[in-house]
């Protein structure tokens, strides 16, 4: 007779949750809450959400899961993947590279020493390069065809926070501003101003912690939503690319496929078995949620996750 093996996520209990929430908790007064955009600086650093979606159904959440934020380069993640399912392989990856990259997430500077090529599409030279590719007639369009796509596909609700976005409009990041002016110099934009705002409104996509574990479920396991090369692709780029300069750090720490966003979002897949989220708006010096990162460090060494055995 076969005996299943419970597997590391389905092993969690809301006791051991609660405990590593409660030691992550801690670890949040280390960072801080941005203050470049008015509406992000209004989160209170202390605040700490999580949910996890296993592959047999099973859920389990713990903290401040009624708080709705934005999920900022979360997105970037799933604008690949929509990218990726449109266009295939070849031709995303003609617009945009895979390296690496050990400069910060807005640095002009890389972008100039790549001659315009963004380096990967998880840092913002590469993120506004494929946003200036999204589906649609101009940038409201793209963003809602691309919202609708994902809530169809992930069985969530998120939505574009328009308060969020006029904030954003209201303070728009200088950096992002000289990184499109180069990639449209270089030829590797079509409408600079239509990508920069396409850009600007998928980063004010929000929703709620267990919305973007939803939107990780798409990535964990086959579903039929998306292909299972697409799939790889993305979580491939995530683990080398998705906490930024600090990604190498993390995949030898946890060692699971993860990316974050300056609006305390935090998304970890463990392949074949689910996906984790967070939300914790206070940030380290790189732009990564502290407690998120420490809770799910702290899961993957306690329940052996790492998808390096």
């Amino acid at each position: 007779m076969a005996v299943s093996v419970v597997k590391g996520l389905e092993k969690l209990t809301t006791t051991e949750l609660s405990l590593w929430v409660q030691q992550a908790r801690t670890k949040a007064e280390q960072g801080k809450v941005i203050d470049r955009i008015p509406q992000l600086a209004l989160a209170d650093p202390g605040w700490f959400a999580v949910h996890i979606c296993c592959k047999s159904g099973k859920t389990i959440s713990f903290g401040d899961t009624a708080c709705v934020f934005p999920l900022m380069s979360v997105i970037k993640t799933f604008s690949l993947l929509y990218l990726l399912e449109h266009f295939g392989a070849e031709t995303v990856f003609g617009w945009v590279g895979v390296e690496p990259s050990d400069a910060p997430f807005n640095s002009l500077e890389q972008l100039v020493s790549d001659r315009g090529h963004p380096r990967n599409p998880m840092i913002n030279s590469g993120a506004i390069a494929l946003a200036d590719k999204l589906p649609g007639k101009d940038a409201s369009q793209r963003t809602f065809l691309f919202c609708q796509w994902l809530n169809q596909l992930a069985g969530c609700q998120l939505k574009l926070d328009e308060v969020m976005l006029a904030s954003v409009r209201l303070t728009r990041s200088t950096a992002n501003e000289a990184i499109a002016n180069y990639l449209a110099e270089t030829s590797h934009l079509g409408n600079l101003e239509t990508a920069l705002d396409t850009y600007e409104q998928i980063c004010c996509i929000c929703g709620q912690v267990e919305h973007l574990a939803l939107l990780g479920k798409l990535l964990a396991f086959d579903n039929g939503c998306v292909s299972s090369q697409n799939r790889r692709i993305v979580n491939a780029v995530m683990l080398t690319c998705g906490l930024y300069e600090a990604s190498a750090r993390f995949a030898v720490r946890v060692g699971l496929p993860m990316k974050s966003g300056i609006g305390g979002g935090l998304i970890a897949i463990v392949p074949g078995e689910g996906a984790i989220a967070c939300y914790s708006p206070a940030l380290d010096t790189v732009g990564n949620p502290v407690a998120g990162l420490a809770f799910v460090e702290a899961l993957s060494q306690k329940l052996e996750l790492s998808i390096f055995g």
